[in-house]
């Protein structure tokens, strides 16, 4: 079924609320990881894509930037956690991969990154408060890599 998807939360509003399992088989509840410090949603379409690869792999390589003290990168996709437990083994990711998987795309649909005709979830990255509110988004439509840059830069004005 074809349509349109919800909008994303925008800056300013109320993220919803995620519970998800990760690739080792632990859950995740985004109140719980913004109870001390700010959540970097990054919503992605598939594990062992090429475009996927190269943006995960460029946080993996600033580990440092975006696992600290002040903020926490959360990958999210639709694939099972036995696909994202090989892909994080293969490419040596260091922090959650939580998978959308069943009920399939039920978080991305609630962040309007839910693409219904492919059933994978589009590049939508969120930087959620630790008042679960959205502080700043960024969302490009399937095929569209999203500039790693922008997310360097929205995790760097946490220290301001």
């Amino acid at each position: 079924m074809s349509g349109a998807r919800p909008a994303p939360p925008q800056v300013g509003q109320q993220a919803p609320e995620l519970v998800l399992t990760d690739q080792s088989g632990e859950r995740h509840t985004l109140s719980t990881v913004v109870a001390d410090r700010h959540a970097l949603l990054v919503f992605y379409p598939f594990a062992f894509s090429s475009i996927c690869t190269g943006e995960l792999l460029e946080i993996q390589l600033n580990i440092d930037e975006f696992v600290n003290d002040r903020v926490q990168v959360l990958g999210v996709s639709c694939d099972p956690p036995p696909a994202l437990r090989a892909w994080a083994a293969t490419e040596g990711y260091r922090f959650p991969l939580l998978s959308d998987f069943w009920p399939h795309g039920e978080v991305s649909r609630s962040y309007g990154v839910f693409d219904e005709d492919s059933g994978m979830a589009v590049r939508g990255t969120f930087l959620v408060d630790p008042a679960m509110t959205v502080r700043w988004s960024l969302v490009h439509g399937p095929g569209e890599a999203r500039h790693i840059g922008a997310l360097h830069e929205a995790v760097r004005d946490l220290q301001e």
